[in-house]
């Protein structure tokens, strides 16, 4: 018997734990706490924080299943009203679609009530309990203390044998925090009122381009010709309605591309290969690990390895050398241009090998970053960790389609921001002024738009487990400085949050080790690539394997090393 559970969060991560566990014969005693009104919608895709216009970036073949149906089965499920509901057209279903992300919120809650109502089935107790918000952790000598703050305002302790962060995204609850300012693009029904305004967004990625469709359709509308051409038609009285993306590159995202789901293995960068890497330590590592990425693009496709000189690259190069050519391009050309190769190759099923082959190395690579040293850590940050978010992070074609139908009406542009600019966030009047190049650019308003932030253990919003000194940050080994070979590497502290390889936060307390810590922003330093519904999948299924003692030696055996280590 496992004692009781609790995941708090009911995201995709939080329902993808519960499935896992309750797939096991049990019986458990599973809670699982949500701070809405409605558990399963999970924050990215929730319908009070994202119009129907807003996208997701991930095609309905790449989501695992949820209680038992794909996306494409449940929406074939649907009776033609709760379609319309959901803005999908039934011709539309299709594995390879991208829908809004609306409509998958809709489907991960009705996937958590399906998730339940099997594990009732198979024996487990199960409650969700919505409107309860987590207030602090602690860890006792045999359990986690949660404190909640319950639906009526009352505050609730409960102790748990094991407890899951699954927090997901950090959004903020007030947006505009000062006229005209606004710190986050989400609830998007918050910029509907930037009507006939110059709007300045900093960020190219979707989460920009939500900011600019949001804002664009409380200007217009969106309407295809007979030609099937999207085109933005403006409103009557939006004459001054403008947006500004803006970026350090200033590159706008490519779209989706096609490839083969499963992966196809890789030859040279494999999974193997890394691990034998990481475990001769953290000296050299960046650049052996760059060495079996090299072979395998080489392998992949050898004329655009040679078009790019990746022979003589080195990981601080090859991001420099990956962005050049788009760099040198007018942004929107080589948009439309992306966006007719790529609608060509998914007509004619086409893989392109360069773009699968940094696809499918991207996860076997995130395998050597919690191995680097402080040092390598920063570079691989600063550098080749963009050619994978540029690669993985592409959008759908429609993304796409509306900012050129913005650009050809004349009310989008994009400015490359590099290094010297400022930008004042609080002038006189509200909304922000750019100073670049020696010019000065007003904007009625101004949205940030840049993504989730990593966050550090000293940002734990949990004052117990600050106070008990039971997150820290992780300690490396600090190749910079020697060491006998009969001595433990020195250790230097650095970003992000120290966790076992179960995600459970390392420390010598001796207390519980029942908490695992899942919350998106608290991984994103040692675990760059941990942000999609694949990788949430995953790391609910490592956190459920050890809950149910499926890898306990091995996670044991791990947490010992690290501890010895520290």
């Amino acid at each position: 018997m496992t004692g009781r559970i609790a995941i708090v969060g009911t995201g995709p991560t939080g329902i993808y734990t519960a499935a896992h566990l309750l797939a096991a014969p049990g019986p458990l005693d599973l809670t699982l706490f949500e701070q809405a009104e409605e558990a399963g919608w999970g924050m990215p895709y929730d319908p009070d924080r994202n119009g129907p216009g807003m996208l997701a970036n991930i095609a309905s073949i790449e989501i695992p299943p949820v209680g038992g149906m794909t996306l494409v089965d449940w929406l074939s499920a649907q009776d033609d009203a709760a379609l319309a509901a959901l803005g999908v057209e039934r011709a539309a279903i299709d594995p390879r679609t991208f829908f809004p992300r609306v409509v998958l919120g809709a489907y991960f809650r009705d996937g958590l009530a399906r998730v339940v109502a099997g594990g009732v089935a198979r024996g487990h107790r199960v409650a969700v309990r919505p409107l309860h918000r987590l207030e602090d952790v602690e860890l006792r000598a045999d359990d986690v203390l949660l404190t909640l703050r319950g639906p009526d305002g009352e505050t609730l302790r409960e102790g748990f044998a094991h407890a899951v962060l699954a927090t997901g995204h950090t959004f903020p609850d007030w947006t505009e925090t000062r006229p005209g300012y606004f710190v986050s693009p989400y609830p998007t029904a918050a910029l509907r009122g930037l009507t006939n305004r110059h709007v300045g967004i900093r960020g190219t990625s979707l989460s920009a381009i939500d900011a600019a469709v949001a804002v664009a359709q409380a200007n217009g509308t969106f309407l295809r010709d007979a030609a099937g051409r999207l085109d933005f038609h403006p409103l009557p009285g939006a004459d001054r309605f403008r947006l500004t993306l803006m970026s350090r590159k200033g590159l706008l995202p490519e779209a989706d591309f096609f490839f083969p789901i499963p992966y196809e293995p890789c030859t040279h960068c494999t999974p193997e290969a890394v691990d034998a890497l990481c475990a001769a330590g953290p000296s050299g590592l960046l650049e052996a690990v760059f060495d079996l990425f090299r072979a395998e693009i080489v392998a992949a496709d050898p004329d655009w390895a040679g078009r790019v000189g990746l022979a003589l690259l080195d990981a601080d190069g090859f991001a420099r050398a990956y962005f050049a050519e788009r760099e040198a391009a007018d942004p929107w050309t080589w948009a439309a241009r992306n966006l007719e190769e790529s609608a060509a190759d998914y007509a004619r099923a086409r893989v392109v090998p360069w773009r699968y082959a940094i696809l499918r190395t991207h996860e076997t690579v995130a395998r050597m970053v919690p191995h680097l040293s402080p040092e390598d850590l920063e570079r691989f940050h600063r550098g080749w960790k963009a050619v994978f978010v540029d690669n993985y992070a592409t959008v759908p074609h429609e993304s796409i389609e509306r900012l050129l139908a913005l650009h050809r009406a004349g009310r989008i542009a994009v400015i490359r921001l590099g290094r010297d600019h400022r930008i004042d966030t609080a002038p006189e009047g509200g909304g922000a002024v750019l100073h670049l190049n020696g010019e000065e650019t007003r904007f009625d308003a101004f949205v940030e738009a840049t993504g989730q932030r990593a966050l550090d253990a000293a940002d734990i919003p949990f004052p117990s487990l600050l106070a008990q000194g039971a997150i820290r940050r992780p300690r490396l080994p600090d190749r910079a400085v020697g060491w006998d070979e009969d001595e433990l590497p020195p250790l230097r502290e650095v970003p992000g949050v120290e966790l076992d390889e179960a995600f459970r936060p390392v420390n010598a307390l001796g207390l519980s080790d029942g908490l695992y810590c899942l919350a998106l922003p608290f991984l994103l330093h040692r675990h760059p690539f941990h942000q999609g519904i694949t990788s949430a999948e995953e790391m609910a299924a490592t956190v459920a394997r050890a809950i149910l003692g499926a890898d306990e030696g091995a996670a044991a055996s791990a947490r010992s090393a690290v501890l010895l280590a520290s």
